[in-house]
């Protein structure tokens, strides 16, 4: 079957339920001897990933071993929450190997585990609601890497204006809001699907449809961790990168990102490791990018995400912060010395009057405008307009880049690669 999904090129769907072929002590007695266990199939399914031969995968029972192995070498998976667990071996074998006893399925790779550690990218309620997002992400994609993604007809208007984006920004910059409004206002009405909401909450990825036309969908997540990018947001943005890259599905994200997690926990977590992780995933992946800043862009979370591409494409709310470091902490670091003097000699209440007047400068020369004044952001829009500039963004890539991307993917010029 492996084979044969390569061969004419059409997506895999693999229902999990037990071992799904996996080893048993019984065969090394019917045999006559034992043997090195033999992966035969997982280079084709390697090859699948590859080639963007979708495969996706439900678990709606438990899956063990090479089941649960082959579920989760997936470009897409869920599982069932009523009756699907995951783990590599049983309960019964982790009794007698870790002394771990009384673990039920669920206790040991239920939902709670499995769809929280990005292990499986979503739940659903029942096998019915697997199939159903199976059949969703199914009707985004292609049936290979060497064809377009599939267009439908859309009864949302593309200059269809939002006047409630013009302020769904707070005023008071600690203030947070919801970043799933923001997509599901610009993209088609109903079409936004959301993949791995339960894991790496730190960031909101999924697809979508503009003007009826696919589209990858990455956002920060301002109401986690106040939008700080952690391990596993990187860890899930790098996937999602991939998988869009492997489909041809070109990518609008929406920016808001203080920079990095800090702190003891995102040190302990390699939040570094896995963010460079995510910026060579940036640089590495090939398909087109637009970017909307809707307010903080900082550091060098920041600045992968949208300095990727070469010539950009990125444009601006007025509500956009940018910086190597947010106003806050930054005026701090870079006049420590120039404080530290005033309140030495001249006591705390100096120090503080000085602190307002350089806060003050600053906010007058970070105003977003003088950026664009001096070609720094291509543009300031108004974020009513967004979804208009977006669907022409998107209208344009897929009459004119995607055609000239499928033929370098058809002659081997362009081989991009979700492993």
């Amino acid at each position: 079957m492996e084979k044969l999904a390569i061969a004419l090129k059409l997506p895999i769907v693999k229902l999990v339920d037990g071992s799904s072929g996996g080893g048993s002590v019984t065969t090394i007695r019917s045999w006559g001897y034992s043997y090195i266990p033999p992966l035969p199939s997982f280079q084709y399914v390697v090859e699948q990933l590859n080639l963007g031969i979708p495969n996706l995968g439900a678990v709606v029972g438990p899956a063990i071993g090479l089941g649960a192995a082959r579920v989760v070498a997936c470009h897409f998976s869920v599982m069932a929450g009523d009756i699907g667990s995951l783990f590599n071996a049983g309960p019964d074998v982790v009794k007698n190997a870790s002394f771990e006893e009384d673990l039920s399925p669920a206790d040991l790779g239920g939902p709670a585990v499995h769809c929280t550690n990005g292990t499986i990218d979503n739940l659903a309620a029942d096998e019915a609601g697997c199939f159903e997002q199976l059949r969703t992400v199914l009707s985004y994609l292609p049936n290979c890497g060497t064809m377009l993604p599939p267009v439908i007809q859309s009864s949302d208007p593309t200059d269809r204006k939002s006047e409630v984006l013009r302020s769904i920004i707070p005023r008071a910059k600690n203030r947070m809001y919801n970043a799933r409004k923001i997509i599901t206002e610009v993209v088609d009405q109903g079409s936004f699907f959301e993949i791995g909401p339960l894991w790496g909450r730190t960031a909101i990825v999924g697809l979508a449809r503009l003007g009826g036309k696919p589209v990858g969908i990455v956002s920060l997540n301002c109401e986690v961790n106040a939008g700080a990018l952690d391990a596993l947001g990187s860890q899930k943005i790098a996937r999602m990168l991939k998988f869009l890259d492997i489909f041809n599905i070109p990518l609008v994200q929406f920016v808001d990102i203080p920079g990095y997690a800090i702190g003891t926990v995102a040190e302990r977590n390699a939040t570094m490791r896995h963010g460079i992780s995510l910026a060579t995933a940036y640089y590495s992946t090939t398909m087109p990018v637009f970017s909307v800043i809707t307010r903080r862009v900082y550091g060098v979370a920041g600045g992968l995400m949208l300095d990727c591409r070469d010539p950009r494409m990125r444009v601006a709310w007025p509500s956009g912060q940018w910086g190597s470091l947010p106003l806050e902490g930054g005026i701090e670091v870079g006049h420590s010395f120039e404080l530290r003097e005033i309140e030495r000699q001249h006591g705390k209440q100096k120090r503080d009057e000085r602190y307002a007047e350089l806060e003050n400068e600053y906010k007058r020369l970070m105003n977003p405008i003088r950026t664009a004044n001096h070609f720094g952001v291509e543009e300031i829009i108004d974020p009513a307009h967004t979804r208009e500039l977006c669907c022409e963004w998107v209208g344009h890539v897929y009459e004119t880049l995607l055609p000239q991307r499928i033929l370098e993917r058809v002659s081997g010029k362009l081989q991009p690669k979700f492993t």
